[in-house]
């Protein structure tokens, strides 16, 4: 289970910043303007082979009301959920009242906190950092944010706050065949009402009114003799319609709930459609790279029209996911869950295939001379051979010349031919491309390369003369 490391502090002092810096994001907006950033923005970020999650927040002020009251409340959340707190203030305002206040509140909820004087390019260190010394929260990192400095030394001392955890499992070191499955949704959508209908009992506390599950479930299920371990995760609303603290930590939890899985069922309400919301969890199923299966559940509530509307509605919106199957479903009633697990089973077997680096060559270079890279300053792209770098999701390494002029759509090509070639189905594929030669063609050295003599180079001459003549 990933840590969770939250960032407070004022408008403005450059929280959104150090967001995108550590996550190597532009997710958070960053704009010269307090006020900017409202709901809570959530990434991973790697720190010395170490990940863990980062919570961005709107700043805090004084007598705050309306939205600003809103605010407050999302920043009081993330605080609940965190492990460590990052509270940034600004080099160049120096210690406000506003600071001051922030300070008492970190005190009440108790968490460790590392103090981060943010925007010290510009001035002396050694007067504005030791000025936060009397807020009385440790030793204040300096650091500048805008220009990534400091941010290593900060990291460090943060870690050092962190309780241990356990890293999430790499996938392509277990020997097991045990499939590892997450069920995500929105609140109501019949999670908790599936993994049931799987289990055969009665196992998850169901209920007709959206977030009765409040944290992650898991369960262990065997099923036509195959072993499973099931995530049930609290419902995943905007984060706006947050507001009863048992909800404070559903995010995280089905955030954490796709690190430590193998293949998602993504479940949508066939009644409300599409949502943004499910959009957003898409989106980080794809950004993990695990397998993926969209269930659509309550399938028997609509009726053909809405049916057909629904199918165009995926078909449109779901077009960079086109290699998850779609399966229609009822919950209730137990209806389409054979489809539905395996679908499950195919994800999961695609992920884990051995792909020979022969066959992945002969692919990757049949889809070369059918349809070539499009040419930059009169030179193509040349691709010579291709190996499996990893699973879950598959990564292929593939390595030639010229490769830092391929393009994103015809990465996207070659993933596709992949995909075809070997039958992999939802799963995505990961490709990575290598400047140089086979790795694995044994180089000769000098001494075993033949060098030709004088007398052979002549006799050479000589042979093309004689040809010529003829």
């Amino acid at each position: 289970m990933l840590p969770v490391i939250t960032i407070v502090g004022r408008p403005n002092v450059g929280k959104s910043t150090i967001f995108n810096a550590l996550t190597r994001t532009r997710d958070a907006l960053v704009v010269d303007m307090p006020g900017v950033t409202r709901d809570r923005q959530y990434g991973t970020g790697e720190f010395d082979d170490s990940r863990y999650m980062l919570v961005d927040t709107g700043g805090l002020v004084d007598q705050a009301e309306g939205i600003d009251y809103l605010t407050a409340q999302q920043v009081h959340l993330a605080i609940e959920e965190a492990d460590v707190i990052m509270f940034v203030v600004s080099a160049r305002d120096g210690v406000t009242a506003a600071d001051e206040e922030i300070t008492r509140m970190l005190r009440q909820h108790g968490k460790p906190v590392q103090l981060v004087v943010n925007k010290t390019d510009g001035t002396d260190t050694e007067v504005s950092v030791p000025d936060f010394y009397m807020l009385a929260l440790g030793e204040p990192c300096g650091v500048s944010a805008a220009h990534r400095a400091g941010l290593e030394t900060m990291m460090s001392n943060i870690f050092e706050l962190l309780p241990p955890w356990d890293e999430p499992e790499d996938f392509d070191e277990i020997d097991d065949d045990i499939v590892r499955l997450a069920v995500l949704g929105r609140p109501n959508v019949g999670k908790s009402t599936l993994v049931n209908r799987l289990l055969g009992e009665e196992r998850v506390l169901t209920f007709d009114m959206p977030g009765t599950t409040r944290d992650t479930i898991e369960v262990e299920l065997e099923r036509d003799g195959r072993q499973y371990k099931i995530l049930d995760t609290a419902g995943v609303r905007r984060r706006k319609n947050i507001t009863e603290a048992v909800e404070k930590f559903s995010v995280v939890k089905a955030l954490q709930a796709i690190e430590k899985s193998q293949v998602i069922i993504l479940m949508i309400d066939a009644e409300d459609g599409m949502t943004d919301q499910d959009a957003t969890l898409l989106g980080h199923v794809l950004s993990h790279g695990r397998g993926l299966v969209i269930a659509i559940n309550k399938w028997d509530m609509i009726d053909s029209e809405q049916r057909h509307r629904l199918k165009s509605e995926l078909d449109r919106r779901l077009t960079y996911a086109e290699f998850a199957r779609r399966i229609t479903l009822s919950a209730l009633h137990g209806s389409g869950l054979r489809e539905l697990m395996n679908a499950v089973n195919e994800a999961w077997d695609s992920a884990a295939q051995n792909m020979s680096t022969t066959r992945l060559t002969e692919v990757v270079r049949a889809a070369w001379e059918a349809h070539q890279p499009a040419m930059k300053q009169g030179r193509t792209a040349k691709l010579r051979m291709a190996h499996s770098g990893g699973k879950f999701p598959p990564r292929i390494i593939i390595h030639g010349r010229r490769v830092n002029t391929i393009s994103t759509d015809y990465r996207r090509y070659i993933s596709n031919k992949i995909r075809i070639a070997f039958k992999l189905r939802g799963t995505p594929v990961w490709i990575g491309f290598r400047e140089g030669d086979n790795p694995f063609k044994s180089k000769k050295s000098k001494e075993d390369q033949w060098i030709p003599t004088k007398k052979q180079k002549k006799s050479k001459v000589n042979k093309r003369i004689n040809k010529s003549n003829r």
